[in-house]
């Protein structure tokens, strides 16, 4: 039998690939499961559309043009900002060139930017490309136009490092101006400061009552009795004193046991007399002297009196005969106050006393301090907070150990403590004569070359071995120019201090630890009242 010719056969039949079936079966799935979600979504419930609405609207506020262009290379908001840098350094290379009117081109196409640019950001909308087009094309042109003109990579690099350079000298001038500036402010008195000190001494010069009670407190047996509890505070600040004495009373369950011991100077003495007489500090006692009574502290018993006097001294401070190169804070007066360096004749100005607690003008209390009297000192004559958790406040960052007189006696990684709380045995003290090893180390430093100024450095060195490390939690520093102290430290401490040029009471005081020192201040006092309002 023969067989068919090839064209007449029957074609034979070829099963599918089951990869083939496989890939079609999945295309029916995804087809079926893309047809159960549109219409899930056409007959969703409305309470579920309106949270969607809500959260896209939420997405659509919290939009920003800052976001936009640092999360998104090719936004139109980032190519204008780059090709406005780029502009702005055309603008210099062009006024140098004296092309005035390409310059002015270019900031004109800048401000057409920046005016753009605050307008997406007011909307809180994405900058289009309709918008953003024009100008790019346009300042693009602009910069072209630029390197045609010959400002090649060489002139743009030597015109921009030249302007770098005046700019670093007007940044570094600024940047001392505005020190100066600050530390200028900090030494300054509020006005409504100065009002209530007039007003007060008025009343203390026109008020004989006032100088009849006055009389009672200095021949008040309880200034030397042992067994009450004895603070010491040295100041010219009236209303800083006021809030320390305050806050410490107000934080103590026997107010009535507390006896500060305050000196001031003669322009302030009267002001503070009265003060202390007309408000009452719940039964506690406040005795006010002057320095210029302490006819014993003279330049024949103390050097650092003997300096104070010195004709270059004052004319360093008060006639402005300062190095342009000298650090700002060290143009304060305060250091050739005597009032500043009185915690060093603290068994002198105070014979019968056994122990005090000696308080900076710039704490505020917060807890009974009290128990600070029965501490043991184990024998020492300073019990401070040490402050040497960071290297800068080790001892060769306050002295200069290049010089051997110190190098062969001190070590220079001792740890540093601070003034502002400090519990004095005044027994040890005279034992010890302290006082002596002040002035022996202020005659050292005659020429400046141990340490510059300041009362920390010979404190240092008076107390060395003799200083009892206190708990961190007595004492906490820097309220007065660190802005990000711990609040667990804050709440926990003893007393807060606010050292550093941001005072409480100044106007740019840090705004977030003002309230702890207003608390303690009478707000409602009338003379207050008037002088802040007047």
């Amino acid at each position: 039998m023969r067989r068919r010719a090839a064209d007449y056969r029957r074609p034979v039949r070829r099963r599918l690939s089951v990869w083939i079936w496989l890939l079609l079966a999945c295309f029916f799935i995804a087809g079926f499961i893309l047809l159960l979600v549109i219409q899930n979504q056409e007959y969703q419930d409305p309470t579920v559309l309106e949270k969607n609405a809500a959260t896209v609207q939420f997405t659509h506020r919290t939009l920003n043009v800052t976001e936009e262009i640092a999360n998104n290379a090719n936004s139109y908001a980032r190519q204008l900002l780059e090709q406005m840098t780029l502009a702005k350094a055309y603008i210099v290379i062009a006024k140098d060139h004296n092309d005035l009117h390409l310059a002015w081109e270019l900031s004109s196409k800048i401000r057409s930017c920046q005016f753009l640019l605050s307008k997406a950001a007011m909307r809180e909308d994405p900058m289009t490309q309709d918008e953003a087009e024009p100008l790019i094309r346009s300042l693009s042109t602009l910069i072209f136009k630029a390197q045609d003109a010959h400002y090649d990579i060489a002139t743009t690099i030597m015109t921009m490092k030249s302007h770098i350079q005046a700019l670093e000298e007007r940044t570094n001038a600024a940047t001392v101006q505005s020190t100066f500036f600050g530390q200028l402010a900090a030494e300054a008195l509020p006005k409504n400061l100065h009002c209530l000190n007039v007003k007060l001494l008025a009343d203390w010069l026109t008020k004989k009552k006032l100088q009849e009670v006055t009389d009672q407190i200095k021949n008040s047996p309880r200034l030397l009795d042992n067994n009450l509890y004895h603070f010491c505070l040295f100041s010219d600040n009236l209303l800083a004193v006021s809030a320390v004495v305050n806050s410490t009373v107000s934080n103590t369950d026997h107010p009535k046991q507390l006896v500060f011991h305050v000196v001031t100077n003669e322009a302030n003495y009267g002001a503070m007399q009265a003060w202390f007489v007309i408000n009452d500090f719940k039964g506690s006692t406040v005795e006010v002297q002057k320095v210029e009574d302490f006819t014993w502290l003279n330049a024949s018993y103390s050097p650092v009196v003997r300096k104070l006097t010195e004709a270059d001294l004052r004319a360093y401070y008060f006639e402005g005969s300062r190095e342009p190169n000298d650090e700002p804070k060290f143009g304060n007066p305060k250091y050739v106050s005597l009032l500043n360096h009185l915690r060093f004749y603290i068994p002198e100005i105070y014979p019968r006393l056994e122990k005090v607690v000696f308080l900076d003008d710039d704490v505020i209390v917060q807890k009974d301090l009290t128990p600070l009297f029965s501490l043991d000192l184990h024998g020492n004559v300073n019990g401070a907070v040490e402050t040497c958790l960071e290297a800068f406040h080790r001892f060769y960052k306050y002295l200069n150990f290049s010089n051997p007189v110190l190098s062969s006696k001190f070590d220079p990684q001792a740890c540093g403590w601070a003034f502002g709380l400090n519990v004095f045995d005044l027994v040890v003290w005279r034992k010890a004569n302290v006082t002596a090893t002040y002035h022996y180390w202020i005659q050292q430093n005659d020429d400046g070359s141990l340490w510059k100024l300041g009362t920390l450095p010979p404190g240092l060195l008076a107390f060395y071995g003799q200083t009892e490390p206190l708990d961190r939690r007595w004492h906490v520093l820097g309220l007065g120019y660190d802005v990000n102290v711990d609040n667990r430290l804050i709440e926990t401490a003893a007393v807060i201090h606010f050292n550093g040029n941001l005072k409480p009471w100044l106007k740019f005081g840090i705004g977030r630890y003002k309230p702890l020192w207003e608390r303690y201040v009478n707000q409602t006092h009338p003379y207050l009242v008037d002088c802040v309002t007047n």
